[in-house]
């Protein structure tokens, strides 16, 4: 059954060779300061060149873009120059790599965004969110978010440039494509769910009008990058940093709507995967897949088995596997071949150097 997961597929103009992705996921290890892709995550990346396609970890599109301590940024000569060795890395092994282009919003601190007050779709603080600063030791120092402002036309203007050029840069830097993170609660999401947008202008109020920046932000990177190299990430179920939508199934659907008229090669839905967490309702992913018609990624509490069956039954085209990668750099052979999984170690997810990030090992009989 598994052999749905080794089927290859097209995207864009990308031939890959299975149907399994390695999401995006934050590990913290960027250069000091700069916040430079680096050798030992170029090492971490090609050790995972083997998924399908690798969308690598929340990389900021500008200062202002950054939510938490030592993560990267897209936005200067130096990280630029540091993501294409990743790219190179990558490519050696014969992998394919987006990058995923973030905007935190208001999921941050002054002492992240160099003492600036963060900006959003309205002046709400997130309820109970907390991110990490740098605190001058090895380990992140977790603080409680602040109020930010309301983002006017001029900001939104900007932001929608600082995508435009990310996309860009990311291209430059050797990037097969790019992903917009839409998703768990940032700055895009902020503008898409009800309960965190409460403009009264042409972004605020109805589904059409939420979904307006998010419309903007992809048509300016299509017309710098095409569409066949953007993929876009949304998390229709989630509460995560404070995003919560009346209508999700309503306002997800007008999503992938607008993004099959944008053309967007890849819609990346994250589904929520925390314990006891409510399961997608049953109506949303073939309706997601009448009114989108590219390709399709779900990820979130996936295993082998689930994710071929939703390949099979044409809900997915692809699967993302999170946290199996950690621990797993080898993970669709492991997949292929019945081979046990690695745990990993939490206490080594961000921040550090190459403890839990590049010594996990490949599968080994002996």
């Amino acid at each position: 059954m598994k052999d749905a997961l080794f089927q290859p597929i097209q995207l864009g103009k990308l031939s890959l060779k299975n149907r399994i992705v390695m999401p995006p996921m934050t590990r913290s290890r960027a250069s000091q300061p700069g916040n430079d892709a680096n050798e030992m995550m170029a090492v971490y990346y090609a050790q995972r060149a083997t998924a399908g396609l690798i969308v690598a970890e929340g990389t900021q599109i500008s200062a202002m873009g950054q939510g938490y301590a030592w993560t990267p940024g897209i936005y200067t000569p130096e990280q630029i120059a540091g993501w294409k060795r990743v790219t190179d890395a990558v490519h050696a092994k014969e992998g394919a790599i987006f990058a995923q282009l973030w905007h935190v919003g208001r999921v941050t601190h002054p002492d992240n965004i160099g003492g600036e007050q963060p900006i959003s779709s309205s002046a709400l603080k997130a309820e109970n969110v907390k991110v990490f600063i740098d605190n001058g030791t090895q380990e992140p120092g977790f603080v409680d978010v602040v109020e930010p402002r309301e983002m006017n036309n001029v900001d939104i203007q900007q932001v929608i440039g600082e995508y435009r050029q990310a996309a860009l840069n990311a291209i430059e830097a050797g990037f097969d494509g790019i992903e917009l993170h839409a998703a768990n609660g940032y700055l895009i999401n902020q503008f898409i769910d009800s309960e965190a947008n409460k403009r009264t202008d042409e972004y605020g109020g109805c589904i059409e009008n939420r979904l307006r920046f998010m419309g903007e932000v992809v048509a300016a990177m299509v017309e710098a990058i095409g569409a066949d190299r953007i993929g876009v990430r949304l998390a229709p179920f989630t509460s995560l940093n404070g995003t919560v939508d009346a209508t999700p199934v309503d306002t997800y659907i007008a999503a992938a709507a607008l993004l099959n008229t944008l053309n967007v090669v890849y819609i990346h839905i994250a589904e929520v995967d925390w314990d006891d967490a409510p399961e997608t309702p049953k109506e949303f992913k073939p309706a997601v897949r009448e009114a989108y018609q590219g390709v399709l990624i779900y990820a979130g509490r996936y295993n082998d088995e689930k994710g071929a069956k939703a390949i099979e039954e044409g809900v997915a085209d692809m699967v993302g596997f999170g946290r199996p990668f950690v621990a797993n750099p080898d993970l669709p052979s492991r997949i292929k071949n019945g081979y046990p999984l690695a745990p990993h170690n939490p206490d080594t997810l961000f921040g550090g150097a190459e403890q839990g990030l590049t010594d996990y090992p490949e599968y080994s009989r002996s």
